[in-house]
Formats: C-alpha cells, structure tokens, sequence
C-alpha cells in the first residue's frame, strides 16, 4: 500500500473514532449536564465556525448510520 493510501485509510479511521467519542461524549453530557458547564469555562477554548461544521457533520454521519443500523435490525 503506497503511504498517500495508507494516510487516507488512517484518516478515515482517525474521523470515525472522533465521532464515536464525540458520541459518547454527547451522551455522558446528556446524563451529567452539569459538566458541560464546567468543562467549557475551565478550558477556555472556543471552536471555530470551521470546528463547529465538522463537527456538525460528524454527528449527522454518526446518526445516519445508527439508523440505518436500527433499521437493518429491526
């Protein structure tokens, strides 16, 4: 495998982990809201317009395939 090959395949793997913990994330926040607060003012750090739209499409894969998985199941 030539290594322009081997990157992308590294980086698709790279984006599919970061949805799964931004899943994940989502859903410990969804039970704990009260830590949301507190981890945005301690890092003081805001996502850029650039951030927040892969961020937003991410998600909206990440939900498209957990559908189409609970559709397949079902």
């Amino acid at each position: 495998m030539a290594g322009g090959e081997q990157r992308k395949w590294a980086l698709l793997g790279a984006r599919t982990r970061l949805e799964q913990i931004e899943a994940e994330r989502s859903k410990i926040l969804a039970a704990f809201p009260e830590l949301a607060k507190s981890t945005s003012t301690r890092s003081g750090r805001k996502l850029s317009s650039a951030a927040k739209q892969a961020l937003s499409d991410g998600m909206r894969k990440y939900w498209a395939r957990r559908k189409a998985k609970e559709k397949k199941s079902a």
